[in-house]
């Protein structure tokens, strides 16, 4: 049984916007004592994670990996790429910007560049991605961050190293995959 790749999705909110709530939406005490109370709950943790997949697919095109780069990536779900490539396009870029795969498409990357630089944030591309954790499919990335699981899922760009390797970096997340 083959499955077929991703398909890039177009972000539905508007870069600003989803600044905007990456703010409101940051961990604090309160988030934090909500989303325990959230993961407690055998009913309230499946509800809460189908609501913020129905939610973020619908505005970004996300697959709920569990560990959530839209903060980093313009808000364009680089799990969308159909070679699921966390940490930049491949070499297969249209000249116009299309996706390899789908050459209707547009690469996600040339667009999460676009709308990071729309808003100055350029430079959280150089970010890398660690390697996924495919044990958190599935799962609330927003209870991740709430609690604190997600507070090294990026490290520093090239050159960004301090004494003992790269420099892990916490980003605001909007929340989850």
């Amino acid at each position: 049984m083959t499955t077929r790749p991703p398909v890039p999705a177009h972000p539905r909110l508007g870069t600003r916007l989803a600044y905007q709530l990456q703010r409101a939406l940051r961990p604090r005490p309160g988030l934090r004592w909500l989303s325990a109370r959230i993961e407690a709950s055998g009913l309230a943790r499946p509800l809460f994670t189908k609501t913020e997949h129905h939610t973020k697919d619908t505005l970004f095109g996300c697959r709920m990996c569990g560990q959530c780069a839209l903060p980093v990536t313009g808000y364009v779900c680089p799990m969308g790429c159909p070679k699921e490539l966390r940490n930049g396009p491949c070499g297969g870029v249209g000249a116009d910007g299309s996706c390899e795969v789908y050459p209707s498409l547009r690469c996600v990357w040339v667009e999460a560049y676009e709308r990071a630089a729309s808003r100055g944030r350029a430079a959280d591309l150089r970010l890398l991605h660690l390697p996924i954790d495919h044990r958190r499919w599935g799962q609330s990335a927003w209870l991740n961050y709430w609690q604190g699981r997600d507070e090294e899922l990026w490290t520093g760009g090239a050159g960004d190293t301090g004494a003992n390797g790269p420099v892990p970096h916490r980003v605001p997340v909007l929340g989850g995959s």
